[in-house]
């Protein structure tokens, strides 16, 4: 059984590139594998391994300047959720290509999961998937309005066409582990919205928490790593990754005609060539080989 720690800090970093080498160092002399994001404004990431692995990289991270109050969150996988270990240099710990936003200067108002559901059951308030419609597709909040973006950095045009569907509203937001709630809320405070909130910890703290018979969550959370999703509890989920289009799939969905193993789901296979799907049929045949 792995240890799996998603975690973030936004903090200043005066030399974000010097942390990536140490950071990199650290990872790799523990065996963790996973992604650790580094950039002026923090760090974020998932990483995996045994429980001395993880303590290692976590006591370095929070030995960075402003990380002393580090908090992540934690689950397990049954198989290595990563392939390796990648340590990386980014503009942002997580895009949204808003160079005035900034967590540290003001965020929503942050609701723990046991309180959570009473603020969603009212009705001025309207909730806010801030995920990818990839993410969404397998489970979402009832109730909560879907932006159907790709990625998050089209949010904020998202929210300037539709921003008059939420006058006189409360707005609640939601994500996998908090941190683009953290950008999202901030962004809203700047458009002149008061009333912000998000779920204190995301999606996966709320799994770990609310017990299923009293959750409000329908269907399961997409995760990025090899698990794909995860459920109340943060047991496994059943879904498996279309490697074609990288979206997540159902067990029913693996038996419709347009699905071939590492080549297409019906959610892609129009959106591919015949060139790409025989370029994906080399790739599996040469993985399928590699692990003979």
């Amino acid at each position: 059984m792995f240890t799996v720690a998603a975690l973030y800090k936004f903090t200043p970093f005066e030399d974000p590139a010097s942390i990536v080498a140490h950071l990199r160092e650290v990872a790799d002399d523990a065996g963790t594998t996973g992604t650790l994001l580094i950039a002026p404004e923090g760090v974020n990431g998932t990483i995996a391994g045994s429980r001395a692995a993880i303590d290692k990289v976590l006591g370095a991270v929070r030995a960075l300047p402003g990380c002393g109050d580090l908090s992540w969150k934690e689950s397990h996988a049954s198989a290595e959720p990563f392939r390796r270990m990648k340590v990386r240099l980014k503009r942002e710990i997580v895009t949204m290509g808003q160079p005035h936003v900034d967590p540290r200067a003001g965020t929503g108002h942050y609701v723990d999961p046991a309180d959570w559901n009473d603020l969603i059951s009212s009705p001025d308030v309207a909730v806010i998937d801030t995920r990818n419609d990839y993410e969404v597709a397998i489970g979402t909040f009832e109730g909560a309005v879907d932006p159907e973006t790709r990625s998050f950095g089209e949010f904020p045009a998202w929210w300037a066409k539709n921003k008059h569907r939420f006058h006189n509203k409360r707005i609640a937001m939601f994500c996998t582990g908090g941190i683009r709630c953290e950008k999202s809320t901030n962004f809203l405070l700047g458009e002149g919205v008061s009333d912000v909130f998000h779920l204190n910890g995301g999606i996966l703290k709320y799994l770990e928490e609310v017990p299923a018979e009293t959750s409000k969550w329908q269907g399961d959370c997409f995760v990025f790593d090899k698990r794909v999703s995860v459920g109340h509890g943060l047991i496994e989920g059943p879904h498996i990754l279309c490697h074609g289009c990288r979206r997540p799939l159902d067990p029913a969905d693996t038996k419709r005609p347009e699905y071939e193993v590492g080549v297409s789901c019906h959610k892609c296979f129009d959106e591919t060539s015949a060139e790409d799907k025989s370029r994906f049929r080399e790739r599996q045949r040469q993985l399928e080989n590699s692990a003979d």
